[in-house]
């Protein structure tokens, strides 16, 4: 296979920078000398980071907003039981599908598990593909208020009501920099601006700007993948195909039958909002792997956006069949070069 590893240009989804602040309960605590490896949905993570942690004696702390949660497994594309027995996997499975989570909930597990195999001599790589979680690894968290119970479920009672269109109208008026990030039909997100506007006066984008200053690509290991879209998106849909027939429809059946109803967070898994819609209203089944597909793409596409607006982050260009091998074998060198 062909590959190559550049550095991003300096493309940014928010210009200006305020002061941010270190998200971890220990304030000497650091991520930057952790290894991070991301990519779009199907971009191969999951088998290159394998090799990759092998190579620098690692253990894996998943990078997926998702894979924190139980009874997820087919939708989220988590690692199988054997690929977790070669290499010690952390952040995965703790939490059930009715629980929320946040960002900042994730930092706290993230720092214990570094700490932990820290303690036990070995690297930790971080593999997944939450642009979000990365970038406050790498950067830092921004204060923002506390979520209000009450206030966020009296938003959703009325996304619910009006509709998302008229929500991100709504956004646009008080918050035109988060409008134009948020896509409407990331109802979490558009509600969490909403919510953070309607108890401060002030916009989520004044919480939310960037450090001016991020470290250089070399002095951090931070790597993504990256295909050609077509390429990409026949990836995804061979992914989509293979999870419709190992079980996903039965996957989600179990869920609602046990934790539901399924919380904010776990619903924006991309596939299992589909699939509750095709055994809600007897959908045709090749029309539900149809939107999955194209939910997916559009998602695979926001990764790319984010991850290109990450300067240290390391661009890995795949051609070709995959060799997990080979990419982690060249994304070591350049990671041991810095």
């Amino acid at each position: 296979m062909n590959l190559n590893i550049r550095r991003n240009q300096g493309f940014s989804l928010e210009s200006t920078a305020i002061s941010m602040t270190n998200p971890t309960t220990d304030k000497d605590f650091t991520f930057l000398d952790c290894w991070f490896l991301s990519g779009a949905t199907a971009s191969g993570k999951t088998r290159v980071g394998l090799h990759l942690a092998e190579k620098i004696n690692a253990e894996i702390i998943a990078l997926d907003s998702m894979s924190l949660y139980r009874a997820m497994d087919i939708g989220t594309a988590k690692p199988t039981l054997d690929e977790q027995a070669v290499i010690p996997h952390h952040l995965i499975d703790v939490l059930d599908p009715n629980e929320n989570s946040s960002i900042s909930h994730y930092l706290e597990m993230a720092e214990q598990a570094v700490k932990e195999i820290r303690g036990r001599g070995k690297e930790a790589l971080f593999v997944g593909g939450t642009p979000l979680y990365l970038k406050a690894l790498l950067r830092g968290l921004s204060e923002g208020p506390a979520p209000d119970p009450e206030l966020r479920k009296a938003l959703e009672e009325e996304a619910a009501k009006v509709g998302n269109a008229a929500l991100h109208a709504r956004l646009r008026l008080v918050d035109p920099l988060a409008a134009a990030r948020i896509h409407e039909n990331d109802t979490r997100r558009m509600i969490r601006a909403l919510e953070v506007h309607q108890a401060t006066g002030r916009p989520m984008s004044h919480y939310q700007f960037e450090f001016e200053d991020h470290v250089k690509p070399e002095d951090c290991k931070a790597f993504w993948l990256s295909w050609d879209r077509s390429v990409l998106h026949d990836r995804i849909n061979q992914r989509v195909d293979t999870m419709f027939d190992v079980g996903l429809i039965e996957e989600v059946r179990r869920l609602l039958d046990t934790y539901s109803p399924l919380s904010t967070t776990a619903m924006q898994a991309v596939g299992y909002q589909e699939v509750i819609d095709y055994l809600a209203d007897n959908q045709e089944l090749e029309s539900t792997k149809d939107r999955v597909k194209a939910r997916t793409r559009q998602f695979a596409k926001r990764q790319c956006t984010w991850f290109r607006s990450l300067p240290e982050c390391r661009e890995v260009t795949l051609s070709g069949t995959l060799d997990a091998a080979a990419v982690a074998q060249q994304i070591y060198e350049m990671g041991t070069a810095s």
